[in-house]
């Protein structure tokens, strides 16, 4: 069962960080995220 909620949070980090690296900076910015907290906000959205 590990393994399995492991992966899922590994798809779940992946798809987050692809998704806020397509948004410009701008709005990014609107969010209040920074380009270099992006891997931060993503592990934290687990």
């Amino acid at each position: 069962m590990n393994l399995i909620r492991s992966y899922k949070n590994w798809r779940r980090y992946s798809e987050t960080v692809r998704e806020l690296n397509r948004l410009n900076t701008r709005e990014l910015n609107d969010l209040g995220i920074n380009r270099a907290d992006i891997a931060k906000v993503a592990r934290a959205a687990l």
